[in-house]
């Protein structure tokens, strides 16, 4: 007992379940989700949003093997939707085909950033190993 009849709860061992305890296992698709939403929404950003997606996306897949099956799948699907967005703004195939060659070009340059983003914030999750 501490002071005065109260007991000292600093001692007691609580139990925790699933939402108070952090996880140390991670999850690919939620890493992949994460990144995909960060990447399309910080897309103005060149550097800085890939890189932002890339670390809570390793975060959140949880470890650096986890966090590097997860960068990719982002990265190609914002190419693929960068390169048929802008294809589909030019009316003739070759002009179109072109533009959507350097929408790929820019969806490249977007995983670089992410893919350090990914294993630095791999690295830094909670029980990675």
């Amino acid at each position: 007992m501490g002071r005065k009849g109260r007991a000292d709860l600093s001692v007691i061992p609580l139990p925790m379940n699933d939402a108070t305890s952090p996880s140390t296992k991670g999850s690919i698709p939620a890493a992949i989700i994460w990144m995909f939403v960060i990447s399309v929404l910080l897309f103005w950003m060149p550097v800085i949003g890939g890189f932002i997606a890339g670390f809570v996306g390793g975060r959140k897949a949880g470890s650096i093997g986890r966090a590097l099956a997860a960068v990719f799948l982002p990265g190609v699907v914002f190419g693929v939707l960068l390169g048929l967005l802008a294809g589909s703004l030019v009316g003739f195939p070759l002009i179109g085909a072109v533009v959507a060659l350097g929408g790929a070009v820019l969806a490249v340059a977007h995983v670089g950033p992410m893919l350090i983003g990914a294993i630095i914030g791999g690295a830094t999750a909670y029980g990675s190993t």
